[in-house]
């Protein structure tokens, strides 16, 4: 019956999920960024993978009044004279940040990868390669654990990137080209802030850079959107030709410290092989208690059992041990028999604001996950600060260290306990979204939001209580739609609070403030 009922349920998943895929459309006529401070010295701020901020070398730009500077400021006002709608269009949608728009774009490729592969006719499944990225199924999976590293990623990297890029600007000093010719139009606020490296360019090739690493597939459309994000800077009039080579080369470099780790950091092992897989479930059955089993027909592998062995950003393995709590109630105890009948009598009658509630925080199968959820929150709150691109970069790589980090202390977790669902005990509890295919103990949405709220109310101190009462919402949810025991979620938001804890403490310790 499950097998029967899979293809409707998928058919209204993507539905739903096509109405949340374009994440721009809530910020498509937000004004051009504005800051308030333009941190002229986040040069010195601290770095995360970067030893210093000069550790790829910029040459010295060339003066303005030079010939190749003066080649630079023609280009420019051809390509204003012969602006078209389209383009007029990308400036705009660029001008209000760019950090923003390429955490946008992230958020779509989430959601468009977000597609677990469906069983081949001998009933296995097959798991997306990125050796073979364009053979089905397609790679990657873009999972609640996948996602949350890929966000880590992207989101420490531009950082990175525009610290160096503003260390640069400062040293170099060379003005705007609307600074420098007044006849320039400008589709951008006129600032203080010095144009060589070009911020845009240096993030636009960061950000290229780590993508197309991230969703091979797409490097055609991640090239195109660099391109836009680069002649929309020069058309603003806020950067020359030579501006925007400069920033590109410097982001791709940085880039490259990102992808060197990434390649070293165990998540191309996380899926595990069957042995793996054998021994998780013979190794609960040694301890006398009930292995989780996929409720999957037919049954699915489980989700990278070995994410919890994927290195940290935040903190080192023998931390990341550390932050592992005591485990949940003994599957033949009478604590677990109650906590199963609680699941089971929260599930029967659903209320109207229980649904909703269940629903708003499913972030299930072709959308941006979890972590990509409370990036959307984030990112909400964010627009309204008017902050520099180097702000909007530091804190949400604050934010999308601790999700990832917060996968993999979670990921750890659950394999090292390898729980069953409360559907697994009593099959009368009928769940009131889709039962995840990995164990129970903890809770991966009261984990990912615990983290989020603790390092968001840090970041902006007057929206706390409100963060806090989003996450403990986020980690009910699970228990009202019957995916998880209350403990799970309990435990779930106190641990995932902790791992936020060390983003705080980073914050406060990385110049910024």
């Amino acid at each position: 019956m499950r097998s029967k009922i899979l293809i409707p349920v998928l058919v209204t998943c993507l539905a739903m999920a096509a109405c949340n895929k374009d994440v721009s459309n809530s910020t498509a006529n937000l004004p051009a960024l504005n800051p308030a401070d333009q941190d002229l010295n986040a040069g010195s701020w601290k770095t995360i993978l970067l030893s210093r901020p000069d550790s790829f070398a910029v040459a010295a730009p060339a003066a303005t009044n030079s010939t190749g500077y003066a080649a630079d400021i023609l280009e420019l006002k051809g390509y204003q004279r012969n602006m078209t709608g389209a383009q007029a269009a990308a400036v705009k949608y660029w001008s209000a940040g760019a950090v923003l728009r390429w955490n946008e774009i992230m958020r779509e490729l989430v959601a468009k990868y977000n597609l677990p592969p469906y069983q081949l006719p001998d009933g296995t499944y097959p798991i997306p390669s990125a050796a073979n990225p364009f053979a089905y199924p397609l790679f990657p999976f873009a999972n609640p654990p996948y996602a949350a590293r890929a966000y880590g990623y992207v989101g420490a990297a531009q950082y990175d990137a525009l610290v160096a890029c503003w260390y640069y600007k400062k040293l170099y000093n060379r003005p705007a080209p609307y600074k420098v010719d007044s006849t320039i139009k400008t589709f951008v606020p006129k600032t203080t802030l010095p144009s060589y490296p070009s911020e845009a360019a240096v993030l636009a090739g960061v950000t290229a850079e780590m993508m197309k690493l991230l969703f091979p597939g797409e490097i055609g459309a991640i090239q195109q959107r660099l391109q836009e994000a680069e002649l929309a800077a020069i058309m603003s009039g806020a950067a020359t030709r030579s501006d925007i080579t400069a920033g590109e080369a410097l982001g791709r470099q940085v880039a490259q410290m990102f992808i060197t780790r990434a390649r070293g950091d165990n998540a191309g092992k996380a899926v595990g092989t069957p042995t793996d897989w054998n021994n998780l479930v013979t190794n609960t059955e040694a301890k006398n208690q009930v292995p989780w089993l996929s409720l999957e027909t037919p049954s699915r592998p489980p989700m990278l059992p070995l994410f919890g062995r994927v290195k940290c950003f935040l903190f080192d393995s023998a931390t990341m041990v550390s932050l592992r709590p005591g485990p949940p109630p003994s599957t033949g105890s009478d604590e677990m028999r109650s906590d199963v009948s609680e699941v089971y009598a929260k599930v029967k009658n659903p209320t109207r604001d229980q649904m909703k509630i269940v629903q708003f925080w499913a972030d299930g199968v072709g959308t941006y996950t979890p972590p990509g959820h409370w990036n959307a929150i984030a990112a909400e709150d964010f627009i309204k600060k008017n902050w520099s691109e180097v702000r909007w970069a530091r804190n949400f790589a604050l934010l999308n260290c601790a999700e990832m980090d917060a996968g993999v202390v979670c990921w750890d977790i659950k394999y090292f306990y390898f729980n069953p669902r409360p559907s697994q005990i009593n099959g009368d509890i009928k769940t009131l979204t889709g039962v995840p295919n990995f164990p129970s103990y903890v809770s991966g949405h009261s984990m990912f939001s615990g983290a989020a709220a603790a390092i968001l109310g840090h970041i902006v101190p007057e929206r706390a209580s409100a963060y806090m009462a989003m996450a403990q919402e986020a980690a009910n949810s699970r228990f009202i739609g019957g995916i998880h025991y209350k403990v799970d979620c309990e435990v779930g938001l106190t641990v995932g609070q902790n791992v936020g804890n060390y983003a705080v403490q980073r914050a406060t310790h990385d110049g910024a403030e």
